[in-house]
């Protein structure tokens, strides 16, 4: 009883999160990174609540302020310039403490001198919740937690669009080299659903940006299998290869086109951060749309291992991968299957592109190539054509970039995770759970 009230708890408070209009967080950041600029220089802050503006154009901080005569609660009110992210700081365009408001030379000072430099970022007062009762971690401990937290988001979307490459190998024995840009395709199809639906309850703004995203890759999926790999059938491994790598420079070259070489930015949601676990001089955090992208990931996986198991298109599937001639026998259509496949791949890979977008808050073409051949070297790791494999080869590759970026150069990140690629296929050339040949 104790677990289910629990769960009811948790479940009513993220129901009522979904619902609820969220404040901009980014300008609640940028509201917060002034105060130490404007207080005095010892002065101790802790942030006790934030609102937003009723026309979305600013935020007020309710702060407390705790000097060595004694301490007292103030308000903090900051304006923009629009509603929405602001994507740089000189968008503050009016604050004001308890009423008074800086005139025009200290605010034009202030975003000079210190809002726009790492150290107004690092001395931002964010509330990250009750940090007395975190649990103490040893520094080593809590920076190699931080790392791992950090990673998770990256490696669910490897994971899921290693997923997608697995289903299409595993039924066809071909690489379908355009999910990084089914990917993409999935992403700004993503950035218009939430720009659709602005100003709804963030619940809302997200399921109309995973439907348009998850929907988008999945009829790319189908175009594929359509006027790609069906008529393609028959054709050798290296002609199904080259033509996946013309369909992916095709739909780069689309996107490009479409919507210019511009990143499109989309405002964060569910990302103020929150306390962890702490040691000295650090605290570990992480924010709610990390966990939220991984529990995509988890969900997603889990009910598409589930479907390849219990469900009518699993069967077929399987059945499919291990012989289509006596799968055909048995009613089990090839343009069917491999359509149905693609379809549900190219979902997958819309899923990825939905937490992409909504995670890092933009989208852009230029990552796709990168983006693919990760997943790629994810879907080999784990046992390309192995589904749970592929999953398992996404936090792998996640975990590996995260180790890496805490201790070695990021310019060499992806010399790195190649590198991994080349020597597990010297140990195991069937990948973690593959099949060794």
């Amino acid at each position: 009883m104790t677990r289910a009230a629990a769960l009811l708890v948790v479940l009513a408070a993220l129901t009522q999160s979904g619902c609820a209009r969220l404040v901009e967080t980014d300008q609640a950041r940028l509201c917060r990174m002034a105060l130490p600029a404007i207080l005095p220089p010892d002065a101790s802050i802790e942030i006790l609540r934030q609102r937003e503006f009723a026309d979305g154009d600013g935020v007020r901080v309710f702060f407390r302020e705790t000097l060595a005569a004694g301490e007292a609660t103030h308000v903090e009110d900051c304006g923009f310039r629009h509603s929405g992210r602001p994507l740089h700081s000189d968008e503050l365009i009016a604050l004001a403490v308890d009423g008074r408001a800086l005139n025009d030379a200290s605010l034009y000072f202030l975003d000079r001198f210190w809002l726009a430099t790492p150290e107004a970022r690092a001395a931002d007062p964010a509330p990250l919740g009750d940090l007395a009762g975190l649990p103490r971690l040893s520094p080593s401990l809590a920076y190699a937690l931080q790392q791992a937290l950090d990673g998770l988001p990256l490696a669910a979307i490897y994971a899921l669009l290693a997923a997608s490459y697995s289903l299409v190998y595993g039924l066809v024995g071909r690489i379908n080299l355009a999910f990084g840009d089914l990917a993409a395709a999935g992403g700004y199809a993503t950035a218009l659903g939430a720009l659709l639906a602005a100003g709804e309850t963030p619940a809302a703004v997200l399921a109309t940006a995973l439907t348009l995203g998850a929907a988008s890759a999945a009829l790319w999926g189908l175009a594929t299998s359509r006027w790609v790999f069906a008529p393609l059938s028959g054709a050798s491994g290296q002609q199904t290869l080259v033509a996946s790598v013309g369909l992916a420079i095709f739909l780069g070259e689309l996107l490009r086109l479409a919507q210019g070489n511009r990143q499109i930015w989309v405002s964060p949601m569910f990302n103020a951060p929150f306390g962890v676990a702490r040691a000295p001089g650090f605290i570990v955090a992480t924010a709610p749309d990390a966990l939220l992208a991984v529990g995509c990931a988890l969900a997603a996986g889990s009910a598409l291992v589930a479907a390849m198991r219990v469900t009518r298109f699993g069967r077929r599937w399987r059945a499919y991968a291990d012989d289509p001639v006596a799968a055909q026998l048995f009613g089990v259509g090839p343009r069917a299957i491999l359509a149905q496949t693609f379809a549900l791949a190219g979902a997958l890979a819309g899923l990825s592109g939905f937490v992409m977008t909504m995670y890092y808050g933009s989208v852009g073409y230029a990552a796709a190539t990168g983006l693919g051949l990760k997943a790629l070297v994810a879907a080999i790791l784990g046992g390309v054509g192995s589904i749970t494999g592929a999953f398992l080869g996404g936090l792998v590759v996640g975990a590996f970039e995260a180790a890496w970026n805490a201790s070695f150069s990021a310019d060499y990140r992806d010399v790195a995770v190649f590198s991994l690629l080349a020597i597990i296929l010297a140990l195991r050339p069937g990948g973690i759970l593959g099949v060794r040949p």
